[in-house]
């Protein structure tokens, strides 16, 4: 990879580089999955020279990844989805630092959103080897997918019950006002259609709108405020000041 195209660089490489002060080396620390299994141990740091700071793990993989075998991404059911093979000697994968948390009394690096299958399920490369935007972003798209999958599956369920609990609210202040005042109509006295909306229902309309808006910060840029995502937020990785 030419140099000015070069985005990420190994802690090791750079000689003028160290740890900041109030962050850990965690270099050889285990690193566990959301299940509390290990998943392998880090190896190295990657350095984004022009933020100076560190942004991902360089992780080794354990043999219980490679052993899974699991076919990444699956068969493709569509044309453009590209389907890549884990080679062997391809034992590395990289973690963003603001995936993952730390366990400063035992030693190891821990994720509350990523599974054991969809580490298995990254595309890995060779220890050392040049680190690119293509890489980073196939890597990204893994571990956001199946959190995505969860995420969308609470937030609707979730959803699912607020809008129930408000109609049935909405019903029973209806009743209420009709056994009140038998002479005053009160809006109509059949069940509340919930395909009926008026003006009392714009909130629901706006629920709506919220939950299909709702999406990760998965923009993509070619320059390096890639970095700038969520993904990155370093604040879980510095060390924790002891009474805070």
């Amino acid at each position: 990879m030419a140099e000015q195209n070069k985005h990420l660089y190994y802690i090791n490489e750079l000689s003028d580089y160290k740890i900041s002060d109030g962050y850990p080396d965690v270099r050889g620390w285990d690193v566990k999955d959301i299940d509390n299994r290990v998943i392998g141990k880090v190896d190295d740091l990657l350095v984004n020279k022009d933020a100076e700071r560190v942004v991902y793990l360089d992780v080794e993989v354990d043999k219980s990844i490679i052993d899974a075998k699991y076919d990444p991404y699956g068969r493709p059911t569509q044309m453009e989805v590209r389907e890549f093979v884990n080679k062997d000697g391809e034992n590395h994968i990289i973690i963003p630092i603001g995936l993952v948390d730390l366990n400063e009394d035992s030693n190891y690096v821990y994720t509350e959103i990523i599974d054991h299958r969809t580490f298995a399920e990254t595309k890995r490369y060779e220890k050392g080897a040049n680190i690119n935007r293509s890489y980073e972003n196939q890597v990204l798209g893994s571990y956001q997918r199946r959190h995505k999958e969860n995420a969308d599956a609470e937030s609707l369920n979730v959803f699912k019950d607020e809008h129930r609990l408000r109609e049935i609210v909405r019903d029973e202040i209806r009743k209420y006002h009709r056994d009140m005042d038998k002479n005053t109509t009160y809006g109509s006295t059949e069940p509340y259609d919930s395909s009926r909306r008026g003006v009392d229902d714009d909130v629901f309309m706006d629920d709506d709108l919220e939950l299909s808006q709702r999406r990760s910060n998965d923009d993509v840029y070619d320059d390096d405020r890639f970095y700038d995502r969520k993904e990155f937020e370093d604040r879980r990785f510095k060390k924790r000041t002891p009474g805070l």
